[in-house]
């Protein structure tokens, strides 16, 4: 992307870390949660891969396409699973956008230069996560409790099996997602 050295490092280590935590969650779940944490890990790794700064690596000319490549096939299962829930219309979006930053990355003349893509897509996809890293936002903020109600079950959850930091990863890429189209 067409970032600072900084800023991009800073992407990197976001994007690896949660795509790291979303492999850890797909140990813990089981079914669809497990799915939708491959589709997430792969989403960080993958994003992790492109922030990485052009003055350290210069991805290859075949790497663009590639990556279009694969997050096209990573949307396919999203396409299909986005019959029975919103969560997979959001990673159907995901890997629509990562695609078009792959193909706007391998049409680039230079890697320096920015605003290379098409305005009104990437204007609607920056309204998307900024609303989509908005309302998870706010659904991470924590309810006090209600008098007598006490928080509920005190058991010693996994790392994998902690909903709000499945919610927190989210937000984290969609965070990394608003920087990205940002510098595209």
């Amino acid at each position: 992307m067409h970032g600072t050295a900084t800023s991009g490092w800073l992407l990197v280590a976001l994007c690896a870390v949660t795509g790291a935590y979303c492999l850890v969650r797909m140990r813990s779940g089981a079914g669809e949660e497990r799915g939708a944490a491959g589709g997430e890990a792969l989403m960080g790794f993958g994003m992790a891969a492109m922030a990485v700064p052009a003055a350290v690596f210069t991805p290859p000319p075949w790497a663009w396409p590639a990556y279009a490549v694969l997050f096209g096939a990573a949307a396919v299962p999203a396409l299909w699973a986005a019959r029975t829930g919103a969560h997979h219309l959001h990673h159907l979006v995901g890997a629509g956008a990562m695609v078009y930053m792959s193909v706007v990355m391998a049409g680039a003349p230079a890697h320096g230069q920015a605003g290379s893509g098409v305005p009104f897509l990437t204007g609607a996809l920056l309204l998307y996560f900024a609303g989509y890293v908005l309302v998870t936002g706010v659904r991470l903020v924590p309810v006090p409790a209600m008098a007598g109600g006490g928080a509920g079950g005190g058991g010693s959850a996994g790392w994998g099996d902690r909903p709000e930091l499945a919610r927190a990863c989210r937000l984290s890429m969609g965070i990394a997602m608003v920087a990205m189209l940002l510098t595209l």
